[in-house]
């Protein structure tokens, strides 16, 4: 049996002294290779979690395992993709790419080789000399999946990257990201606004109450993949987006 590459074991959180409790006794857990999307109501604590799984916040309660290891409170165990791309704007865009890579641990003339190689594979290797201003907002959001995908960590989180782009971009945006996705297979966990989003993307989601959160349903996605660009047009789909409408309303 296989190590999961997250475990969340009873995860209590509360603000305030108390008063103010975000998540109630959370357990659930991410696999090896695993899609895992959470979705949820506005303050259901989706983003204090991350906080609690990356080292930022330490729980009132519960324990925080990755990849076997005890990592509650301690960071640097996972690569992080926010909404905004947040890359550094005095680097070029290649330049950002290298960044992961030496953290991973690649000589430096390796990891500039590399970045350019990966750049051509998402379609951005002319803008590699460029700086990040000159990029669109979904080009942006690639080079910093880009980066996280390339760090050194096993677990991946990705916090609504794409909720500030338009539709059309992030639904390119969407497609783009499970092709990428399917060549490397890393331990993904979502967090998402979106329902059809989290359907498209994800292996397994899972539904939060409001807070003080707790886990409502753990729902495994049954289509194959790859998936197809018209998957929202299957019953199944549909249904499946009703039910998850249902439980968060």
């Amino acid at each position: 049996m296989t190590t999961p590459a997250l475990e969340l074991k009873g995860i209590h959180k509360e603000f305030d002294s108390g008063r103010k409790k975000v998540l109630n006794g959370l357990s659930l857990s991410v696999a090896e290779s695993e899609f895992v999307s959470i979705i949820g109501p506005s303050g259901s604590g989706k983003t204090t979690l991350f906080q609690l799984i990356g080292g930022l916040e330490k729980p009132t309660a519960g324990e925080v395992w990755i990849g076997g290891k005890h990592t509650t409170g301690s960071r640097g165990h996972i690569s992080y993709m926010p909404q905004q791309a947040s890359l550094m704007p005095w680097r070029s865009v290649s330049a950002n790419i290298e960044l992961a890579l030496e953290i991973a641990g690649i000589e430096r003339k390796d990891a500039g080789r590399q970045a350019r190689e990966w750049l051509d594979r998402i379609g951005l290797l002319e803008y590699a000399d460029s700086y990040p201003h000159v990029l669109s907002g979904g080009m942006q959001q690639r080079v910093s999946f880009l980066r996280a995908l390339l760090s050194p960590q096993p677990l991946m989180l990705l916090d609504e990257p794409f909720g500030a782009l338009d539709a059309l971009t992030r639904q390119q945006m969407q497609q783009w990201l499970m092709a990428i996705w399917e060549q490397n297979r890393r331990s993904v966990l979502l967090v998402t606004h979106s329902i059809e989003e989290a359907l498209l993307l994800s292996d397994r989601i899972i539904v939060l109450s409001s807070a003080p959160a707790v886990i409502l349903e753990e729902i495994p996605v049954p289509f194959a993949r790859p998936r197809s660009p018209q998957l929202w047009r299957e019953p199944l789909f549909n249904e499946l987006k009703q039910h998850i409408h249902d439980l968060l309303h």
